[in-house]
C-alpha cells in the first residue's frame, strides 16, 4: 500500500478515533475547486491525456523544480515543449528521482493518483519506471479515463480555470454548447493587462481594446474595456478574479493623478516605483468594479516570479523558480479598505506566502473587515504542515467563518482529490484536538468540517 486509512490524522488514540469520525461525514462531499490552473481545452476536446510524463511531469512545477534543484536538465525533462518527444525517457528520470519527494505534499498527491486512480500499490523507482508508464498509459486510452469522465469520477462539482483577459474563452464556449452539464467556470486575472511589468503589456492592451471597442489608449477607454471583458467572463459563469501581484501595495489616487499615471506607463517612461503605483491603484479599480459586478476578488501577493533569470530567458514564465517574499498587509492594504473595507457586499480573499503575517496582520483584518477573508494555506505552504500551522495561527482571531474552505491551486488536474483529501483530513484532525481538549463539542466539530470541505468556498465564491 502507497497510502494507508489513518494518514495525517493524530497519533493520540482517542484523537485519532474522534478525527477519523469527522472525516467519514465528510470524505465524500463533492469537491468544489473554485481556483486552479488547468485548462478548459482538457474538457472542450476531451480527448485522451496523451501519456504519464504530460500528465504528470510537465505541468507541475512542484516536480520538475525538485528535480532541477538536484541538477536534472530542464531540457531533459523537455519543460516548455508542447509535445513531448520521448515522455518514456521523461518518465524513467522522474521515476529514478522519485526519492526526492519523501516527506512532502507531492509525495503524498503522487502515490495517492498512482494507488487510487490506476491501482498502483508498489512505490515508484526506476526498476519499475516501464511497468508504471505502460500500466497508466493504458488507462489512459480508456473512456474512464477521459477529461470529462475523471470529473465525474472525482465528485466534482465545480472546476474553475484561471484565464487572460484577453483569452477568447472558446474553449468554455466549446463546452457549453456540448450541453455537458458540468461546470467548468474561467476566472478573471488580468495580470497580462494591469501589470507593466507583464512581457508584451503594451500590446495586450492595445488588444483588449479592440476586443472591447474601447480606446484602451486613454484612462476611461482602458476602465471601460476591462468592466466590459469581466461583464464578457460573468456571461460563461465566472464568479472571481485573481490578481498574482508582487506586493500587496494598494492606492487611492484621483482621476487626474491615475490618467496622468496610465499615459506615462503606456510611453514605457515610468519608473518601478510609478510601476508599482499603477499595480496599486489597479487593485482598487478592481474592488470598485467588484462592488458594481459581484465578482470575488482573490490577491496572491508575495512571490518573488522567475527569480532564476536564465531558465525565465530560456522557458517563460512559471518554469518553478518563483520564492516568496515577505509581505506588509496593514498598510499596504489600507486605501483600498479606506474605500471599501467596510462593504459587505464585497468579498476578497487575501493569500500569503508569507506566514509570519497569519496571526500579526490577516486574521485580525480578517476578524474586523466585513469584505475580507482569509484564503487557505498556499503554494509552498499547501502541505499537511502549513495547513495546521494556518488553523493555528488564524482561528484565535478570525474563527472559522472569516475562511473560505479550501482550494487546490494545481495546473496537475489529477491531484485534485488527493489536495482536498489532504485538506479535509489535516481539517479534522484539527478539529479532533480541540473536541478531546474540551474546546469544542462534537456535534460543532462535525458542522465545522462540514463547512470547511463543502459550506464556506461555495459560500465565499459566491458558487
Amino acid at each position: 500500500m502507497l497510502i494507508l486509512p489513518d494518514r495525517l490524522f493524530p497519533a493520540e488514540p482517542s484523537a485519532r478515533k474522534i478525527a477519523k469520525a469527522l472525516y467519514e461525514e465528510v470524505c465524500t462531499l463533492p469537491i468544489v475547486s473554485p481556483h486552479g490552473h488547468t485548462t478548459a481545452k482538457w474538457f472542450a476536446g476531451n480527448l485522451p491525456f496523451p501519456d504519464p510524463a504530460t500528465l504528470f511531469v510537465q505541468p507541475d512545477h512542484y516536480i520538475f523544480r525538485m528535480l532541477y534543484s538536484q541538477g536534472v536538465s530542464m531540457d531533459d525533462l523537455e519543460i516548455g515543449r508542447k509535445e513531448l518527444k520521448n515522455p518514456r525517457k521523461v518518465w524513467r528520470i522522474f521515476a529514478s528521482h522519485y526519492y526526492l519527494f519523501r516527506g512532502t505534499p507531492t509525495r503524498t498527491w503522487l502515490d495517492y493518483a498512482f494507488q487510487e486512480l490506476f491501482g498502483l500499490n508498489d512505490r515508484l523507482s526506476e526498476k519499475n519506471a516501464d511497468l508504471y508508464f505502460d500500466a497508466i498509459s493504458e488507462k489512459l486510452c480508456k473512456p474512464q479515463f477521459l477529461p470529462r469522465a475523471l470529473y465525474q469520477s472525482f465528485n466534482l462539482e465545480v472546476l474553475a480555470t484561471t484565464d487572460s483577459p484577453i483569452d477568447s474563452l472558446a474553449d468554455h464556449k466549446s463546452i457549453r454548447e456540448s450541453n455537458w452539464k458540468a461546470r467548468i467556470l474561467p476566472t478573471f486575472r488580468p495580470d497580462p493587462v494591469v501589470d507593466p511589468d507583464f512581457p508584451e503589456f503594451v500590446g495586450n492592451v492595445a488588444k483588449l481594446g479592440e476586443q472591447t471597442l474601447e480606446d484602451t489608449s486613454t484612462w476611461t477607454g482602458y476602465l471601460n474595456s476591462l468592466k466590459l471583458t469581466r461583464a464578457r467572463f460573468l456571461e460563461f459563469g465566472c464568479t472571481a478574479t485573481d490578481h498574482g501581484h508582487p506586493t500587496a501595495k494598494t492606492a487611492n489616487l484621483s482621476t487626474t493623478e491615475s490618467a496622468a499615471l496610465f499615459r506615462q506607463i503606456l510611453a514605457g517612461s515610468a519608473d518601478a516605483q510609478q510601476k508599482e503605483f499603477f499595480r496599486a491603484q489597479m487593485l482598487t479599480e478592481m474592488a470598485r468594479m467588484s462592488l458594481d459586478d459581484g465578482l470575488v476578488m482573490q490577491i496572491h501577493p508575495g512571490s518573488e516570479r522567475n527569480h532564476n533569470r536564465k531558465l525565465y530567458e530560456q522557458f517563460g514564465r512559471d518554469a518553478g523558480a518563483d520564492i516568496p517574499r515577505p509581505t506588509n498587509y496593514v498598510d499596504a492594504l489600507r486605501p483600498l479598505l479606506d474605500q471599501f473595507g467596510n462593504e459587505s457586499g464585497l468579498t476578497i480573499i487575501v493569500f500569503t506566502l508569507d506566514e509570519s503575517t497569519y496571526s500579526r496582520e490577516l486574521a485580525p483584518l480578517a476578524g474586523h473587515y466585513p469584505c475580507l477573508r482569509l484564503g487557505p494555506a498556499w503554494w509552498f505552504h499547501d502541505s499537511p504542515e502549513g495547513m495546521m500551522r494556518f488553523r493555528e495561527l488564524t482561528t484565535e482571531t478570525a474563527g472559522f467563518y472569516n475562511t473560505v474552505g479550501f482550494n487546490d491551486d494545481t495546473r496537475a488536474f489529477l491531484s485534485i482529490p488527493a489536495r482536498h483529501d489532504m485538506a479535509r483530513r489535516v481539517d479534522c484532525a484539527f478539529l479532533a484536538k480541540l473536541v478531546a481538549e474540551h474546546r469544542l463539542e462534537e456535534d460543532e466539530a462535525l458542522e465545522v468540517a462540514h463547512d470547511l470541505a463543502y459550506r464556506l468556498v461555495k459560500k465565499a465564491y459566491r458558487l
